[in-house]
């Protein structure tokens, strides 16, 4: 990092529940704003949390934000509750919960014996309420104009599940994943599998790649004013800048 470099660098961001990701970029940006940076100054972010999730969000600002797609390729970590008593029409709490029709409940065991089903290279279909274009659509529009009842499978990645804790009826996993897993298919997906519901009722990004949320701020410790001393550089960020400068490939 040199005087004469843009502002650039990485901020990790403990998201509470509540705030949505731009959002969080939002009070980012106008810290940086504060602090002297350009009014039109970059901040992105490397993976979506939504407002009912909380944990990392890896915060990319200036030249920083061309890793978005890198940072967001990488592994994630979730710890993901999952009401085994309920369902809903979103998979997870922003739609009303409903009571699922239960025989009987699984035993610890019975969840242990069925996870490796969903571990490694497998087909998972995106909720219905999700964010993905079908047609030119985002799916949650078609959905909710019942025009919409399910999204194909897709293949997706998950290195490993292992329990955290069980008391009927929720269920705590820690996954491991790859990208574009969806956790709210998971939990839908497992409830179905064990013949019970499967609503994911809590969200937490633990890990995204190299980056631990141990390692970051609260966003309600984020300064009010960021200077490029608070950003982290990391090698990628260095070297996208070195690139910039005079000698440089562009």
């Amino acid at each position: 990092m040199t005087d004469t470099d843009p502002i650039a660098g990485v901020l990790l961001v403990d998201k509470p529940l509540g705030p949505t990701s731009m959002g969080v970029c939002a009070r980012v940006r106008g810290a940086l704003k504060a602090g002297g940076a350009p009014k039109r100054i970059k901040v992105g972010h490397g993976g979506t949390l939504d407002p009912l999730a909380s944990g990392l969000m890896v915060v990319l600002v200036g030249p920083a934000t061309k890793l978005c797609n890198t940072i967001m390729a990488g592994e994630k970590r979730y710890l993901a509750t999952i009401d085994l008593a309920h369902t809903s029409p979103t998979d997870d709490l922003e739609s009303e919960p409903a009571p699922a029709a239960i025989d009987t409940e699984p035993t610890l065991d019975q969840i242990e014996a069925t996870l490796p089903a969903f571990t490694g290279r497998i087909m998972q279909a995106p909720p219905a309420h999700s964010a993905m274009k079908v047609g030119g659509q985002r799916a949650y529009t078609l959905a909710r104009a019942g025009q919409l009842d399910a999204l194909e499978p897709r293949p997706v990645v998950i290195h490993e599940l292992r329990i955290e804790s069980f008391d009927w009826p929720m269920l705590t996993l820690d996954v491991r994943c790859g990208k574009g897993t969806y956790i709210r298919s998971l939990a839908r997906d497992l409830g179905r599998t064990l013949g019970v519901g499967g609503t994911l009722a809590g969200l937490r990004r633990t890990r995204v790649g190299r980056f631990d949320v141990a390692d970051a701020v609260g966003l309600g410790d984020v300064p009010r004013t960021l200077k490029q001393i608070d950003l982290l550089i990391t090698p990628e960020v260095e070297a996208i800048l070195a690139k910039r400068r005079p000698g440089g490939q562009a």
